[in-house]
């Protein structure tokens, strides 16, 4: 998406009129399907009935991102995600809305009672991401996945109809896994963003400073650090295992996945002996095939 091109559609100083539903929903699918080439892929594993939802808040998600991730600096991310909250407090006020995410947002809102709190938990995140490189402690850390995972499972139990007190626990353990699993995974390419999610008191617990940091060569200290890390996140995961069994049918396939999906990461990790330097570690296509496989197998 080109956010300036985009902005001087629909931003805050636009001056053009409300599309229709209909015009609404097919620019959240075009959004969707062109500016994540995984999107398809998995939106297949949902019931059909919740491929526009989907659309719609990865829409959402995505305008606050690049709001957050593509605007001049902070001072214009910070004003551009206070602008984007307000018009997700006046969707919730039941006001018209002019812009197309929010047009379509409407009715998904209305059709499966989607509460606002996720959503909003989300534009913490952006705004966090604005200020906040580095973190000091674990807690820290699964603090703000609090904000920029978990939310998003618990979207999808809302839209699948199986969100419960005990289920969005469930949800929010598998979610920050996946989060840790991704921090693993892109120590450099964060690095290279000016971010370090691995925490502080971990890094200087394995003798990795900054410096080391910079110079980005995995020794054994670094292999330890990360260990930890993962298994941490390998952990996340099993705890959460248990929600596989508790949501709606129709979504055990799609939680089976993202559970597997997670492990697949971890142990490509594991496997290049937690060199994340010299190469990201990937999930392979034959990998992918074998965790569908197994995932409709066991449902």
């Amino acid at each position: 998406m080109d956010l300036a091109q985009e902005l001087a559609r629909f931003g805050p100083d636009s001056r053009g009129g409300a599309p229709s539903l209909a015009d609404a929903e097919s620019y959240c699918r075009r959004l969707a399907e062109s500016h994540y080439e995984n999107f398809t892929v998995a939106s297949r594993l949902f019931p059909r009935r919740l491929y526009q939802p989907l659309c719609n808040v990865y829409a959402y998600c995505r305008w606050a991102d690049d709001l957050a991730d593509e605007s001049a600096g902070p001072t214009e991310a910070m004003a551009l995600l206070d602008w984007w909250e307000m018009q997700l407090n006046a969707l919730y006020a039941a006001e018209p809305a002019r812009h197309p995410v929010f047009v379509a947002m409407q009715n998904t809102v209305h059709c499966f009672r989607l509460p606002r709190e996720p959503l909003a938990d989300l534009l913490v995140a952006f705004r966090q991401d604005q200020t906040t490189l580095r973190y000091a402690t674990f807690d820290q850390l699964l603090a703000y996945c609090r904000y920029s995972a978990n939310p998003v499972g618990r979207i999808v139990l809302a839209l699948g109809e199986s969100l419960t007190d005990d289920n969005a626990v469930l949800s929010d353990s598998i979610c920050t896994g996946l989060q840790l699993a991704n921090f693993c995974q892109d120590v450099r390419r964060d690095w290279e963003r000016g971010r370090v999610y691995l925490p502080q008191e971990l890094c200087l617990r394995h003798g990795w400073s900054e410096e080391k940091f910079a110079v980005g060569h995995c020794d054994d200290d670094f292999r330890r650090l990360l260990k930890q890390a993962v298994d941490e996140a390998e952990s996340l995961l099993a705890t959460g295992e248990r929600l596989v069994d508790r949501v709606q049918p129709d979504l055990r396939l799609a939680v089976r996945l993202f559970l597997g999906g997670g492990r697949a990461v971890l142990a490509a990790i594991r496997r290049c002996q937690y060199d994340v330097w010299s190469c990201r570690p990937v999930v392979g296509k034959w990998t992918k095939l074998r965790l569908l496989a197994s995932a409709w197998w066991a449902g």
